[in-house]
């Protein structure tokens, strides 16, 4: 058995169960079968407050797999199964105990496209915007946009009846399904549609019996019922759309293995319209009268010319976000051209208005909205909110009435939450800051989730508009459609699904909404705590080796690889059971947990680019320190931490004497070096040994910072610097000292050591009373953030963090009426991914711009990040990572310039192409250089 797999939930004869399930799987499908520790701890949670253990996990190849699972679980007693796609689920309904079939791996295409019938039958683990992007060349799409589209599947946006912001124009996932193959667990392979085709047996006889019940037993008036069972779909005067009523039944009553879907023309001209309000409640109210203008689209048509769009948010949500009109809350409404736009904003009753035509304006106003199911999670001011109460509908006209009851609901239990989501549809998301780590917490949440579940029905809406009931609302149902429908939806359960063994305890005879809460036994503090913060969003999981690169850096090895275990959220999910103990049963020591962080590249992407700010570059370093703590002899860590992770210490020793020692013959080996590189030479001369060689009468004005990398292995961009910032009038000193930010120590988690190279840096700069200047994003970076973090006691660090710029916040800020040289070259590149995730770009954007380096640099990693791509192991990743934006950039720029400020970026720009990459301050430095001898050779007689 393998190391891990015991826990309370398999012992004894349920450990033999679960191997001997493993075996039998294995023997009966040709797709992967996992139940390893890895495979169980990345599928206990979705994005939902949720966690359950499941035995293990199949990637089945097509449906013959998937049948073939099914009768396995069914000869082994009945075990449980559950489909998942993204794991995007806000109810808990993409967890189980038994098999997950993870179908995203294997079943994930387009099988056919037909732009003339409109038409396209897909996979279900088909990530959406993949569909998107096959349809858009015959300027089509699929209706339905969650704001997960990036990641989220068909199979899952079927299984939760999924709908977006374009619901207003093109409805939800069941407007836009024309039929699905199904397979049920005991074996039927029916194919649904309409007229009640593939129907199981006694389906439409039960129906029959309770046409009055159907007939009334649903709230009139309310786009988004996503509640419950869709049975009034099976009504005769509906057509008796089997396909339609199976959409929204969250995997409990049959897999979708393949899926017929309707494609709706893309408007010709998309503008966005945004209307700003005084506040929430005026947007809400202001929101249903947009409806009637113009000549509204009819669900799932494709003509007519009112809004596609009309979503919601308030200042609490976008908190100070640019380009949006005067107003506390704003209305973002979609239409098709300019005229309609100019419409629109006539007939609102708007404080302001701006309309956006250019695409890159809307994409940035667009990814406010769609980071707000992660944004909401941060409260403002600090805190945490969890979903839970996420996706209510109400009634279009009584949204802003519901909206006033709710937040005055939460003021009265203490709570606070920001309300967003698809107002013209009367759907409101929100996170709310519940204490779910205590028991008065916890009562509190089912108090709060029972009250708001009575006014979301007095208001004659749904408890969820969107994401599904599954756990966290099915408790509630009978409130909303009373004992005697309930009663029926578990006899629409039994009569697809006798045995019970698909998705129990979801939606229908579900478990309590306070019972398997994630939190439960999670250490207060700690990385457990601090791992907990992701809610699973999944932001992390865009653009995976099949599909199209997206801006931003975060993930580059989940881009490489596409597996779980290599995204942000799965490296989350395994310290979060980490810190739990059950499935992960060896703690700081685990294997599973290094080896999935070995592949992380400390890239700080998560920090900015996760919705919630997951920083598992933090993570990593911590647990690196914690899990080779106390382990004895040299070799206990990997080889490079004692030489890459030392290098400052290595260097500052022995300078350029490494250069003889690397070229004995083993060296790489004994650095721990992968054979595929070629370590750098150290510089004849450091960069401070000739600052020190060389006389300036300026009184100095900045501190320019020695790294560690400038300083050895790049002096000419030292160099560089010295003579633009001193053309720009600035008088440069250096540190009176060694210095170093402590960075290698960092990201090979050794933090004690980390901690005593920052002191004494610390000691050396005293009170760093003028601007540092630092040329190595890496090491800036290190500095603003690490430092203070790692130090949060010594006042010291917090000041020399204010105090750091980069090269261009420097010129920038210090140099304000300098001219920089005019160059008008076109530049590609990349900006640094320490750069993107926690310095920012503008003031380097800026620069370029005035000195006529014209070209935007290309997002992600470059892949080599320090001593990662040094590591034995790591090549074909660090290589994989170059190829998802930058080397593309470089192939495709000719003759430009190649922006490069990193060192790490130079290096790996170097090793791989025939390219030269150089820090802006080197372009610069030509361009002075240029510059004073065109003057003097002006001032000659």
């Amino acid at each position: 058995m393998r190391r891990g797999l015991r826990h309370p939930g398999l012992v004894g004869r349920h450990e033999e169960h679960a191997s001997g399930l493993a075996s039998d799987l294995r023997a009966a499908v040709a797709g992967e079968v996992d139940f390893s520790v890895t495979a169980r701890a990345l599928t206990t949670m979705d994005a939902s407050n949720y966690r359950r253990v499941p035995a293990g996990t199949v990637a089945p190849r097509d449906a013959a797999d998937v049948a073939a699972v099914l009768e396995v679980c069914r000869a082994h007693g009945t075990t449980p199964v559950v489909a998942r796609g993204a794991g995007t689920s806000i109810g808990g309904q993409a967890t189980g105990t038994g098999v997950v079939l993870d179908l995203t791996r294997h079943m994930d295409g387009i099988v056919s496209l037909d732009p003339e019938a409109r038409t396209a039958v897909v996979r279900p683990g088909l990530v959406l915007d993949r569909l998107r992007a096959a349809a858009r060349p015959y300027g089509l799409t699929f209706g339905p946009d969650p704001s997960t589209h990036s990641r989220c599947t068909l199979g899952g946006m079927i299984g939760n009846n999924a709908c977006g912001a374009h619901s207003v124009a093109w409805g939800t996932t069941a407007d836009n399904v024309r039929s699905l193959e199904v397979v049920t667990y005991g074996g039927e392979r029916l194919t649904l549609g309409r007229e009640g085709r593939g129907a199981p047996a006694g389906l439409l006889d039960l129906v029959d019996r309770h046409l009055a019940l159907l007939r009334t037993g649903y709230p009139a008036g309310l786009p988004r019922r996503i509640s419950g069972y869709a049975l009034d779909a099976l009504l005769p005067e509906r057509g008796r759309d089997v396909a339609r009523s199976f959409c929204g039944s969250e995997g409990t009553l049959g897999v979708v293995t393949e899926a017929t879907v309707s494609l709706v023309p893309l408007p010709a001209e998309p503008v966005l319209v945004v209307l700003g309000y005084a506040d929430e409640t005026a947007a809400a109210d202001a929101a249903a009268g947009l409806l009637p203008w113009g000549s509204p689209r009819s669900r799932g048509a494709e003509s007519g010319g009112g809004p596609l769009t009309v979503e919601g948010m308030a200042a609490d949500l976008v908190r100070g976000a640019a380009g949006l009109p005067r107003g506390g809350a704003w209305l973002f409404c979609e239409v098709d051209g300019a005229g309609a736009a100019r419409e629109l904003v006539r007939a609102a009753d708007a404080l302001d208005a701006v309309v956006v035509r250019e695409p890159a304006g809307q994409r940035a106003l667009w990814r406010i909205r769609e980071d707000a199911a992660g944004t909401a999670t941060r409260m403002p001011g600090g805190g945490d909110a969890w979903p839970g109460w996420e996706d209510c509908a109400v009634p279009p006209a009584r949204l802003g009435a519901y909206l006033r009851d709710f937040r005055a609901l939460l003021a009265d239990f203490g709570l606070r939450g920001v309300p967003y989501g698809h107002f013209g549809d009367g759907c409101v998301h929100v996170r709310i800051d519940f204490d779910l780590w205590t028991g008065k917490g916890v009562r509190d949440f089912r108090r709060f989730s029972e009250a708001v579940a009575d006014l979301v029905v007095a208001h004659g809406g749904s408890l969820s508009g969107e994401h599904g009931d599954g756990q966290a609302r099915a408790e509630l149902l009978p409130r909303m459609y009373g004992e005697e429908l309930v009663g029926l939806f578990g006899a629409v359960k039994d009569v697809w699904d006798p045995d019970g063994g698909l998705n129990p305890g979801m939606l229908v005879r579900p478990r309590r909404l306070d019972e398997g809460l994630r939190f439960e036994g999670l250490p207060v503090v700690g990385v457990g705590r601090a791992a907990a913060r992701c809610v699973g969003v999944a932001k992390c999981r865009v653009a995976g080796p099949s599909e199209a690169p997206s801006p931003g850096v975060m993930c580059p090895s989940y881009r490489a690889t596409g597996e779980e275990r290599h995204s942000t959220r799965g490296r989350a999910r395994l310290l979060h059971e980490m810190a739990l103990g059950e499935v992960i049963t060896d703690g700081w020591r685990s294997e599973e947990v290094r080896e999935a962080l070995d592949l992380c590249l400390s890239c700080k992407g998560c920090r900015s680019d996760c919705p919630v700010g997951v920083d598992m570059a933090a993570y990593k370093a911590e647990f690196l320190d914690r899990h080779y703590a106390g382990l004895t002899g040299l070799w206990r860590r990997p080889r490079s931490h004692w030489t890459m992770g030392r290098l400052p210490g290595w260097l500052a020793h022995f300078g350029r004497g490494l250069n003889a020692a690397l070229r004995l013959p083993f060296a790489a080996s004994l650095a721990g070096v992968t054979p595929e590189r070629t370590m750098p030479r150290v510089a004849e001369r450091s960069f401070a040994y000739w600052f020190a060689q060389r006389a300036s009468t300026r009184r100095p004005s900045l501190t320019l910072w020695p790294d560690t990398f400038t300083n050895h292995l790049a002096p000419e961009v030292g160099e560089a610097a010295v003579r633009v910032l001193e053309d720009a009038g600035l008088g440069v000193e250096l540190p009176p000292g060694r210095v170093c930010c402590g960075l290698t120590y960092v990201s090979t988690g050794q933090l004690g050591a980390a901690r005593k190279v920052m002191r004494r840096t610390l000691d050396v700069m005293g009170e760093a009373g003028r601007p540092v200047v630092v040329l190595e994003p890496s090491c800036a970076a290190t500095l603003r953030t690490d430092l203070p973090e790692l130090l949060p006691d010594d006042p010291r660090a917090a000041r020399l963090a204010a105090a750091v710029r980069t090269f261009a916040e420097a010129l920038e800020q210090l140099a304000p009426d300098w001219t920089p040289p005019r160059l008008d070259r076109p530049v590609t590149g990349q900006t640094h991914c320490h750069q993107h995730a926690v310095l920012g770009d503008a003031a380097d954007r800026r620069l370029r711009e005035r000195a006529g380096l014209t070209g935007d640099l290309a997002g992600g990693c470059c892949g080599l990040a320090g001593n990662f791509g040094f590591e034995p192991g790591h090549y074909e990743v660090s290589v994989a990572c170059a190829e998802d934006q930058l080397l593309p950039a470089l192939r495709a720029a000719g003759d430009a310039v190649v922006l490069a400020d990193g060192f790490s970026c130079r290096t790996q720009i170097g090793d791989l192409t025939a390219s030269r990459g150089r820090h802006v301050a080197e372009v610069l430095a030509d361009g002075v250089e240029d510059r004073r001898g065109s003057a003097t050779a002006e001032r000659r007689p």
